[in-house]
C-alpha cells in the first residue's frame, strides 16, 4: 500500500512539474515584447504618450486662438460703436439735394418722423 501511495505521489509531482513547465512557456510567450501582449501594451503606451503630447499642443493652440479671437471681437465691437455714431450723426444732416451747405450757415438739425 505504501508503494502505491509513493507511486501516486511521484506521478502527481511529475504532473504538477510538467504543468508548471507548460505554464512557464506560455507566460514567456505571452509577455514577449515583440509578439505577445507585452508588445501590444508597449505600443499602446507609446501611443498614449504621443496623444498626450498632441493634446497639450492642441490645448495651447486653442488658447492662443481664443485670445486672438477675443482681441478681434473687441476691436470689431469698437468699430461697430464708432460706425453707429457716424450713422447716427448722418441722420442729423439736412437733405440738400446734392448741394453743399453755405459756409456761414448755422447747422440745422432735422428730426425724421418714424413711419
Amino acid at each position: 500500500m505504501e508503494m502505491i501511495a509513493d507511486i501516486l505521489l511521484v506521478a502527481g509531482a511529475l504532473g504538477a512539474g510538467f504543468y508548471c513547465f507548460i505554464l512557464a512557456r506560455r507566460l514567456t510567450r505571452f509577455t514577449d515584447l515583440e509578439n505577445g501582449v507585452g508588445g501590444a501594451v508597449a505600443v499602446l503606451s507609446a501611443q498614449v504618450d504621443d496623444l498626450t503630447k498632441t493634446l497639450h499642443a492642441a490645448q495651447a493652440t486653442a488658447g492662443d486662438s481664443s485670445r486672438s479671437l477675443q482681441d478681434l471681437t473687441d476691436r470689431a465691437e469698437d468699430v461697430a460703436r464708432r460706425l453707429e455714431l457716424l450713422v447716427a450723426s448722418m441722420h442729423d444732416l439736412p437733405q440738400a439735394n446734392g448741394a453743399a451747405p453755405a459756409e456761414g450757415a448755422d447747422p440745422v438739425f432735422v428730426r425724421h418722423s418714424r413711419n
